[in-house]
């Protein structure tokens, strides 16, 4: 009965990393200016858009933010971007003067979300124009940055036209990420004791399948990046797989007190870049915009 139970946990849980897009995509924490979870824009590409965008917010006082993700399915990217615009809250308190890009790349959608303070200078009728006549065109023929940059730089541009308050821009400090050297403890956990326990049950491969599955559900959910959890699923099953194989360490729990390879540590020094940053001002959104395709 125990294995038939810890058996359906394990499937159970590899069914929810297998297949993301039966719940939610999760709406990724906001650090910066720009978000792309595709690897589709080079470092330097994203230094460009930060540095128009940072320079664009210290001048006028608006926020303008990009996001680039897989797929937002099986919601609609107007469902998935006004919950971003909720989350980040882009855009001045009580001036509301944020706007938000959202590019779906495998879906072959996008949308920019303009807050309410800013429905005046970009009327749902310009943001379809943009989005159309602007950006499309430079993803038709796969230049995402060029389509970025133009699609910004037009946004900016309609924006400097609408007489806001004045800039109160100060240099933004880091702000608190989420607790990376918590989520390695937890992975440390998994690996070490549940591996073992699930690896002795199952057998080595249904064992190190489940206990990656749960790995990466747990990073899923603490940093909001499903390529983090991916990560995390990846690394935990191949350790998992690779003590119960040697037997390294056999200990009290059937499994490994210890012995395990040096380079797993590196795994929670790493996580550090994902913090500090930038956020949003507070600014809100009502749904004014326009989406399209290419």
């Amino acid at each position: 009965m125990l294995k038939r139970w810890l058996a359906s946990v394990a499937a159970g849980a590899a069914l929810l990393l297998a297949l993301p897009a039966a719940a939610e995509v999760a709406v990724p924490p906001l650090r910066a200016r720009v978000t792309d979870l595709t690897g589709t824009l080079s470092p330097s590409q994203i230094q460009s858009l930060e540095s128009r965008l940072r320079d664009f917010e210290r001048a006028k006082g608006s926020q303008v933010a990009v996001l680039v993700l897989p797929s937002t399915q099986p919601e609609t990217i107007e469902e998935y971007s006004i919950r971003v615009a909720d989350a980040w809250k882009v855009g001045r308190v009580r001036v509301d003067d944020g706007v938000i890009l959202v590019v779906a790349k495998n879906d072959r959608k996008l949308r920019i979300e303009v807050g309410y303070g800013l429905e005046g200078a970009i009327p749902d009728a310009v943001a379809k124009r943009v989005v159309s006549e602007v950006i499309a065109p430079h993803f038709r023929i796969g230049d995402f940055y060029g389509g970025i940059a133009a699609g910004t730089d037009a946004l900016m541009k309609l924006i400097e036209r609408e007489p806001l308050p004045a800039s109160t821009w100060e240099p933004e400090a880091a702000t608190q990420g989420p607790d990376y050297g918590s989520l390695f403890l937890v992975l440390v956990v998994l690996t070490t004791i549940v591996g073992a326990v699930l690896s002795r049950v199952l057998g080595r491969g249904a064992g190190a399948l489940g206990t990656g599955a749960l790995a990466g559900f747990a990073a899923w959910a603490v940093s909001g990046i499903l390529f983090v959890g991916m990560i995390a699923a990846v690394i935990v099953f191949v350790l998992v797989l690779f003590a119960a194989a040697s037997g390294l360490g056999r200990g009290r729990y059937g499994g490994w007190g210890g012995g395990w390879p040096g380079g797993f540590g590196g795994f929670g020094g790493g996580s550090g870049g994902f913090g500090g940053g930038w956020s949003g001002g507070g600014g809100g959104f009502g749904g004014g915009g326009a989406s399209g395709s290419w």
